[in-house]
């Protein structure tokens, strides 16, 4: 190990954490050439693709490497949480409807073709552009992007990094759900723990909210895995020493670095028009719903998170500024107040982190915290984080079951598989609740509101 490892847990988690080999991951990143600062891992830890769901780790730009492992397949896969000015009482007798008429508009399951259909050139603006491609389109408003984080488009993309097999998959995957741990929600604020933070982002308890959770689909994936081919006979070329072939690699600056670089930040890029798309038809379904225009409904994105995704910033290290590459695999920025990369609306408050939990559980907004900037580079956890295999839910509860439980709960539940249901029942996660309050008392990120699902939308 050329550095320590960190993981953020409690003694709650730990006994989940000791079953895991995720820990192993933690200390085989800490070996990696030109890592600055510790290894770390939020409490949402678990065993992933070289490195493990949840990890963070930061490396120096000019004698660091970039590993598709330390962002993972699914590029970006982020949460975009939508306010609404509706109370639940008000959205209770239409919320069968507007649960339909959300799942007639978004296309949803593994492998789903989307509404949109563009040509390669295009899909190559897209790739560039990210989410302000989809505002252009008129699919959401100039607004959503101050809202959304790197304003929707990561600088850096390079579309002639793509392979071919990429591009055919991304043509007709925008704005589509996908299926596993993604979902769309209707949900309620239930607490509030910050009222200033909570007003500055117009969230109060009683009202009604939408989370988005997707990303880069099939698209993405293709980038990673390509990448991770590719990069994997830059190990020998470079003559690095790694302790797992899963943290393929190359120094950043090589030919080979910028090319995974492009393809991730144009997978990025695409993800954002992905979620923007989506927004886009679910206020089309509040309409459809309500007789009433978005705005005048109170539509407004509260904000759009990234969890697996490498970037360039600037951290304090060693008391003086550096430039470094840091990856977030699970995890999400959480920048405290003051940072300029912040909206300004939001400067004084420090970064929105937006949480989910899964299926009937609980999930959080919290802000960035000036002790996350030195702690854990501007990082927290992204949600729950699996105990149970898919292949263990399946075995242990069926879907047509999960769905029963959940509407005994009054969470009405619309899903195209109920595979899908088994694989995410809420057994298969931890405590979303636990996790969170690890990161509150870190002074990571801090608690705002929690939210309760009404509604449940998966692939």
């Amino acid at each position: 190990m050329r550095t320590d490892g960190i993981i953020f847990t409690s003694e709650k988690l730990l006994p989940t954490l000791i079953k895991d080999n995720a820990p192993q991951q933690v200390e085989n990143v800490a070996c990696l050439p030109g890592i600055v600062g510790p290894s770390m891992a939020m409490p949402d830890i678990h065993w992933g693709y070289g490195f493990p769901i949840g990890g963070v780790a930061a490396f120096d730009v000019d004698n660091g490497i970039i590993s598709p492992g330390g962002v993972g397949y699914d590029i970006n896969c982020g949460v975009r949480l939508l306010r609404t000015d509706l109370d639940v009482p008000e959205l209770k007798p239409k919320l069968r409807n507007l649960m339909q008429a959300i799942y007639d508009a978004v296309p949803a399951g593994v492998g789903k073709k989307g509404r949109i259909r563009i040509s390669r050139s295009e899909l190559q603006k897209v790739l560039v552009q990210g989410a302000r491609w989809a505002v252009n389109k008129g699919y959401g408003w100039g607004e959503d992007l101050a809202h959304t984080e790197e304003e929707g488009s990561l600088d850096g993309a390079d579309p002639s990094a793509v392979s071919d097999r990429a591009y055919e998959r991304g043509l007709v995957q925008i704005g589509t759900l996908g299926a596993g741990n993604h979902f769309m929600e209707i949900q309620k604020v239930d607490e509030i723990y910050d009222e200033k933070a909570a007003e500055v982002m117009g969230l109060r308890k009683g009202q009604v909210v939408v989370m988005i959770h997707t990303g880069s689909r099939g698209f993405g994936y293709q980038v990673c895995d390509d990448a991770v081919k590719n990069l994997g006979h830059a190990v020998a070329k470079y003559h690095l020493t790694i302790p797992d072939r899963q943290l393929a690699c190359a120094p950043i600056t090589s030919p080979e670095g910028r090319v995974y670089f492009g393809g991730m930040a144009a997978a990025a890029n695409y993800a954002w028009a992905n979620r923007q798309a989506i927004m886009h038809w679910i206020r089309e379904a509040f309409e459809q719903t309500f007789g009433m225009g978005a705005r005048k409904l109170g539509l407004h994105l509260v904000y759009d998170v990234a969890h697996n995704i490498a970037k360039f910033e600037e951290h304090e290290v060693d008391s003086r500024k550096r430039k470094l590459c840091v990856h977030r695999k699970g995890a999400t920025r959480a920048f405290g107040p003051g940072h300029p990369d912040i909206p300004k609306d939001y400067r004084a408050i420090g970064q929105p982190v937006i949480i989910p939990g899964d299926m009937g559980t609980a999930s959080y907004v919290l802000v960035g915290t000036t002790k996350a900037m030195s702690a854990s580079f501007g990082s927290t956890c992204h949600g729950a984080g699996r105990v149970w295999s898919r292949s263990r839910a399946l075995r242990e509860v069926s879907g047509h079951e999960v769905k029963s439980r959940l509407e005994r709960e009054g969470i009405l539940v619309l899903s195209v598989s109920t595979k899908t249901l088994a694989e995410e029942t809420p057994e298969a996660y931890k405590d979303v609740d636990e996790v969170v309050e690890v990161t509150q008392n870190a002074g990571i990120s801090a608690k705002v509101a929690r939210m309760k699902p009404l509604g449940v939308i998966k692939g």
